[in-house]
């Protein structure tokens, strides 16, 4: 039997208690196999949160206020994350989710992704899907699921 041996650990975040708890599994894994820890933040462009009878803001102010908030979840990220000793990556991506993280794993050819069971509100969840759901079953290479605490 051949020992699994990670080199590029994956995890994706979106500033949820879900996404702190699978950074800390990620960060753990990474420090126990000597691995390079991927921190990633994906956020899905706004359609039409500017209403029905709003226009739409200029690109650079959209763009501006999406670099804002995924670096802030990414800042907050890693302040929690005990990183000593560890070589972490960190990027921010914009599109739908679960493609984002399947294509980053893909260009970095990640072992190993983790993410959080649940991030997403429960609208969000029922008009769009389990982040986590189409993971499973599209992820190019092994994946952790995160469950919440049992606390």
């Amino acid at each position: 039997m051949t020992e699994w041996n990670p080199r590029n650990v994956v995890v994706g975040v979106d500033g949820s208690e879900q996404s702190r708890r699978a950074a800390a599994v990620a960060a753990a894994i990474s420090r126990t196999h000597r691995a390079k820890l991927h921190v990633i933040t994906v956020v899905r462009p706004p359609e039409g949160w500017w209403g029905v009878v709003g226009s739409p803001p200029p690109a650079d102010a959209l763009a501006a206020s999406m670099e804002h908030a995924q670096r802030t979840v990414l800042d907050q990220t890693l302040e929690g994350l005990d990183t000593e000793g560890l070589e972490v990556m960190s990027s921010e991506e914009i599109g739908d989710p679960s493609s984002a993280l399947i294509d980053y794993c893909t260009r970095i050819h990640a072992d190993l992704l983790v993410v959080g069971r649940r991030g997403a509100g429960m609208v969000e969840r029922i008009v769009l899907g389990s982040v986590a759901d189409r993971l499973a079953h599209h992820a190019p290479c092994a994946l952790l699921i995160v469950p919440a605490s049992r606390e």
